[in-house]
């Protein structure tokens, strides 16, 4: 749809092969799906900021790029943590979008898991493959929740 917009629109004169079955799309792709979930705890972390710590930071003659680094950063720091673990520990797992824009060359952890439960037959090495992925993700959380602690033992 996005090529037949393009050429419509006269910005490319045939159809181009960047939006499907390689690298760059599905990359884009996982991005358009999972923006989401990084934006609304980044969200959730930015609102509970108190808007008189930025004020009094412009009060005492900072400017906007320090303020942001001194104050905004910092408090905001628990949504990023959990954006980022909610945001890698669902792409991680993503096999649909990877099979249906990365084509035969879109190989994920995920999709190669399948493949060996499904195709391939082997499901030892399916098995095995699923017990590493899922160490993988324990450690990231484990690791966001003490990055977390840490953080609110800083603050308090």
């Amino acid at each position: 749809m996005l090529n037949s917009f393009l050429v419509w629109a006269g910005i490319l004169d045939q159809p181009t092969d960047i939006f499907l079955y390689n690298q760059f799309s599905m990359v884009l792709t996982l991005t358009y799906i999972f923006v989401p979930f990084m934006v609304m705890p980044l969200y959730t972390a930015l609102e509970k900021i108190p808007r008189n710590l930025v004020e009094a930071s412009k009060d005492l003659g900072v400017g906007p790029i320090r303020t942001f680094l001194s104050v905004t950063l910092p408090l905001s720091m628990p949504g990023i943590i959990a954006g980022a673990t909610f945001t890698f520990c669902l792409t991680f797992g993503d096999f649909i979008a990877p099979f249906l824009v990365g084509g035969p060359n879109g190989q994920m952890i995920a999709s190669v898991i399948t493949s060996q439960f499904g195709a391939s037959m082997n499901w030892p090495l399916g098995a095995a493959l699923s017990i590493i992925m899922l160490f993988v993700v324990l450690t990231i959380i484990t690791l966001s929740d003490r990055l977390e602690r840490a953080g609110r033992l800083d603050l308090g």
